[in-house]
C-alpha cells in the first residue's frame, strides 16, 4: 500500500507578505493588481477569507466584501524562491515529488530518507522543516492515493494534518459528496448525479467505462489509478491578460492575440515540445467568456500557431463587442514530431498564477 502526501501551504503568497511585512500580519490582505485598474485576486490571506474574499474574484469585488482589504501587487520572484526552498525540503525525502503548482505537491514516501514507516510522521517532519526555514505553515494530507490524499490536505487549514488510514478510506467515502473532490463542478457533479452517483463510494465504485460515458476523459483521472509522477511534464502553457480599458478595435485585438501565440511558440521552442491544439480565450467587457479551440498536427511554428489563434478569434465577436480579457494557451502537448520546424520568436508576457 502506497503512503501518498499532498502538501498545500497555506494562503501562500499572502502569508510570505505577511511573513515579510509585520504591519500586515493579522490583517486582512490580498495579492494582486488595483480594483481600479481590473485587478484580480490572486491570494488572499486567512483574515480576508473570513470577508468572502477568495482568489481569481475581480479585485473590485474583494473590496466590497471587505473594506479593510490590504492589497499588496505580487512578487512572483520572490514566491518562486520560496517555493524553491519548500521543493528542496521534499526532495530531501523522495525522489517521488509531483509538483502542482508553486505552493502545492504530490510526494510519495512509501519509501523515503528518513526511514518512517508512517506517512504521518513524514508529513510532520515536513511541516515542522517548512516551518523551520520559511517561518511558514503548510497542510498535509495523508492517503494511499493522491486523490484522497488533496481532499485530506484541505480538511483542517491552516496548518492542518489529516490522516485517511487504508482501514478509514470506505467510512470517510461514505461521508463525502462527489463534488467535494477537486475537480469536479456543478456541471459536472450535475451529471454523475444523473447516473445515480452521488459519493465519492459511488465514485470508487462505478465502472471506468460508465464514467468515461458520463465525463469523458476526466473519467481517468477520477478513478485515480496514476502513481506520483516526478517532473511531470506541462500538460498545457499559455498567456492571458485582463486589460486596463476594454479593447474596441479589432486591430489591436489581433495584435495582442499575435503576441500571446508568439509567447506559446517561443515556451514550446525552449521546452522543446509540440502542440495539437491551441485555445483563445475571449472576455467581453460584460464578463461573458467564451473560448475557442483547434486541434491539427503537433507543431511549435510560429506562423502555424499564430494563424490557428487568428482563425479562432474570428470565429468570436472580438471588435464587435468590447473585449476586456484574451488569452491563448496550447494544449495536447508532445516531445516529438516529424514535421519540421522553423525558429519562433518571443512574444508577450507570463501567466498570472493564482494561489488557492
Amino acid at each position: 500500500m502506497r503512503r501518498i502526501l499532498h502538501i498545500d501551504m497555506d494562503a501562500f503568497y499572502a502569508s510570505v507578505e505577511q511573513r515579510d511585512n509585520p504591519e500586515l500580519r493579522g490583517r486582512p490582505v490580498a495579492v494582486g493588481g488595483p480594483p481600479d485598474k481590473r485587478g484580480v485576486v490572486a491570494a488572499a490571506s486567512y483574515e480576508a477569507r473570513a470577508f468572502g474574499v477568495r482568489s481569481a474574484i475581480p479585485m473590485s469585488r474583494a473590496v466590497r466584501l471587505c473594506p479593510s482589504l490590504v492589497i499588496v501587487r505580487p512578487d512572483f520572484q520572490k514566491y518562486r524562491q520560496v517555493s524553491q526552498q519548500v521543493f528542496a525540503l521534499y526532495r530531501e525525502v523522495t525522489p517521488l515529488v509531483e509538483p502542482l503548482s508553486l505552493d502545492e505537491a504530490y510526494l510519495d514516501v512509501t519509501d523515503n530518507a528518513w526511514g518512517e514507516a508512517l506517512g504521518v510522521a513524514v508529513a510532520r517532519r515536513l511541516k515542522a522543516s517548512i516551518r523551520e526555514a520559511t517561518g511558514l505553515t503548510a497542510s498535509a494530507g495523508v492517503a494511499p492515493n493522491k486523490f484522497l490524499a488533496k481532499i485530506a490536505s484541505g480538511w483542517q487549514k491552516p496548518d492542518g494534518l489529516t490522516v485517511i488510514a487504508p482501514e478509514r478510506v470506505e467510512r470517510f467515502l461514505q461521508g463525502l459528496p462527489v463534488d467535494a473532490l477537486w475537480g469536479v463542478g456543478p456541471v459536472t457533479a450535475k451529471k454523475l448525479h444523473e447516473h445515480g452517483i452521488t459519493r465519492l463510494v459511488d465514485l470508487r465504485a462505478a465502472d471506468l467505462e460508465q464514467l468515461r460515458g458520463i465525463v469523458g476523459s476526466l473519467a481517468d483521472w477520477l478513478k485515480d489509478s496514476r502513481v506520483v509522477e516526478p517532473d511531470r511534464p506541462s500538460k498545457s502553457a499559455g498567456s492571458e491578460c485582463t486589460y486596463e480599458h476594454d479593447l474596441t478595435q479589432l486591430e489591436e485585438i489581433r495584435r495582442e492575440i499575435t503576441g500571446m501565440a508568439g509567447d506559446g511558440a517561443a515556451w514550446l521552442e525552449k521546452h522543446q515540445l509540440f502542440a495539437r491544439t491551441v485555445v483563445i480565450k475571449v472576455r467581453y467587457g460584460d464578463f461573458d467568456t467564451v473560448t475557442r479551440s483547434h486541434s491539427a498536427e503537433a507543431t511549435r511554428d510560429l506562423a502555424a500557431i499564430t494563424a490557428r489563434a487568428l482563425a479562432l478569434l474570428d470565429k468570436t465577436e472580438a471588435g464587435a463587442r468590447p473585449v476586456r480579457l484574451l488569452g491563448v494557451s496550447m494544449h495536447n502537448l508532445v516531445d516529438t514530431t516529424d514535421k519540421p520546424e522553423r525558429p519562433t520568436r518571443a512574444g508577450r508576457g507570463p501567466r498570472l498564477p493564482f494561489d488557492d
